[in-house]
């Protein structure tokens, strides 16, 4: 196993960086190529067959006297979707009919035409672990003081606000919310979203444009990319975590200036995440910072998993290392994981966020956040900060550290390869082969665990993986107490 340990910051830190990143056995990954060839294979024979009407076709096609028009379907684009996907989507996506906390109540369904539709069976599948959902610190709970504000808001204010925040849709909870936010993480002023994924994809575009350059970490979330793309900046990519291939595009860009005309960017930002979730890795925040004050950029930090979930006061990967957060130019978060709502934010100096007030599209067009919503992450970002008279937050900020090092070290001892950082409290546990995605899925799901499989393209072809999120919630002894997870001990 591969560890990297940046002696840098353990010293100046005193937080040892240890992340593994096993290199994929020599017969697994030639076992797994072969997989997807024979796969590939099997596709163009289906193909063949639904071609000539011998296969039912399931897929989505315009009709004969459209195609001779721009196709609204790329029909070879969707080769691994209707291939392999499909068998291997019936792992999840099933409907809960329970709160999602430590355990949950799924509705068992039934296909019959390889996932293309379901059936559900009437049976409901009770007290199955729930190690797939991102309540890192239990918050997202029907009981309890969380519960109970939001229950007392929902009577007060009602369910939704129907109008945006620069109508009449800007409440007081609003306004006490983002004032608690800045508080939270430090920083002189916050906007909350009313959904984590526009909060990327839609602010971006405010912030850099034509003749700016955004410099991307190569596994950045869906929403950081789509953001960068509709920026319009030019979208240059260096390799995950790896601070020579910043540096070096760093360089590069100050260096070179924009193609053609060589002038100077008008503006360059770093795109980073505290956890990457699909890895399991924490951010080298430290370098990041030390090359963006070296080469006078900006840096965009997505703390989506880390903000409650990292550093002794739950505040992210700034204060899991200890740095300062008006080193950070632009602090976003989401509330849909540790604080078990929903929404995002974002934070930093009150000139940017007042600019953002004015020219982010989700700010201006997006309906507000609901108002029980936003009285959850009120109840329970006090707790978290111990404003709420009471050490629960301290102690579900223990609990998620001592879970997430138990598990790690307990399904290492069991021989599974696992990626990321040993703090993460997201655990990518690697199957490689294309056949296992489905089958580990269903098979975690028989001994009542609940877990996400994924596979290419959200991760590399040869590097399908489960992936495992531990929460506060969880106990050691919650898989002995579930009847069918006796071979599966937390």
């Amino acid at each position: 196993m591969q560890s990297h340990i940046v002696g840098h910051n353990a010293v100046l830190y005193n937080k040892p960086f240890v992340e593994s990143f096993e290199e994929t056995p020599l017969l697994v990954a030639v076992l797994t190529y072969m997989g997807y060839g024979i796969l590939t294979l099997f596709g163009y024979l289906r193909d063949f067959l639904r071609h000539w009407k011998i296969e039912k076709c399931r897929v989505a096609s315009e009709r004969d006297e459209q195609k001779d028009f721009v196709p609204l379907y790329q029909d070879f684009e969707n080769f691994y979707t209707r291939n392999l996907y499909m068998r291997i989507r019936d792992n999840w996506n099933r409907p809960i009919c329970s709160v999602p906390g430590a355990k949950m109540d799924v509705v068992e369904r039934v296909t019959h035409d390889y996932n293309w539709t379901f059936e559900h069976t009437g049976t409901v599948l009770k007290n199955v672990i729930n190690m797939g959902s991102y309540n890192y610190l239990g918050f997202a709970e029907n009981t309890g003081p969380c519960a109970d504000s939001a229950a007392e808001a929902t009577v007060k204010y009602g369910v939704g606000v129907s109008g945006t925040r620069h109508e009449i849709g800007n409440l007081d909870k609003h306004e006490e919310l983002e004032k608690l936010v800045a508080r939270f993480l430090g920083v002189e002023s916050s906007m909350a979203f009313g959904m984590g994924f526009a909060t990327n994809s839609m602010n971006i575009p405010s912030l850099a444009g034509k003749g700016c350059l955004t410099l991307s970490d190569e596994l950045n979330h869906a929403s950081l990319v789509l953001g960068a793309r509709l920026s319009g900046s030019t979208i240059r990519v260096f390799k995950h975590n790896n601070m020579q291939s910043l540096e070096k595009l760093l360089r590069d860009a100050i260096v070179h200036g924009q193609p053609r005309t060589h002038r100077p960017w008008k503006k360059i930002v770093i795109l980073v995440e505290g956890i990457y979730s699909m890895e399991g890795s924490i951010v080298r925040l430290p370098e990041v910072i030390a090359l963006k004050k070296k080469y006078k950029a900006y840096l965009y930090l997505d703390e989506a998993h880390s903000i409650g979930a990292l550093g002794p006061r739950g505040r992210g990967v700034v204060d899991y290392f200890g740095v300062d957060p008006h080193d950070v130019d632009i602090m976003m978060g989401t509330f849909t994981k540790s604080f078990g709502a929903s929404g995002g934010y974002i934070g930093g100096k009150k000139e940017l966020i007042d600019y953002l007030r004015t020219h982010s599209h989700s700010a201006i067009y997006a309906t507000s956040m609901s108002p029980p919503v936003a009285q959850q992450i009120i109840t329970s970002m006090k707790c978290i900060m111990g404003e709420d008279g009471t050490t629960l937050g301290q102690e579900r900020l223990r609990q998620l550290s001592e879970n997430t090092t138990y598990f790690r070290r307990r399904l290492h001892e069991m021989g599974f390869i696992i990626y990321g950082n040993e703090n993460s409290p997201v655990v990518p546990l690697m199957l490689y082969m294309p056949a296992k995605i489905g089958a580990f899925g269903r098979e975690m799901l028989k001994r009542n665990i609940g877990i996400v499989v994924v596979g290419f393209p959200a991760t590399p072809i040869i590097e399908s993986r489960a992936r495992f999120c531990v929460s506060a919630a969880h106990t050691k002894d919650i898989g002995e107490k579930s009847d069918k997870a006796n071979c599966f001990q937390f």
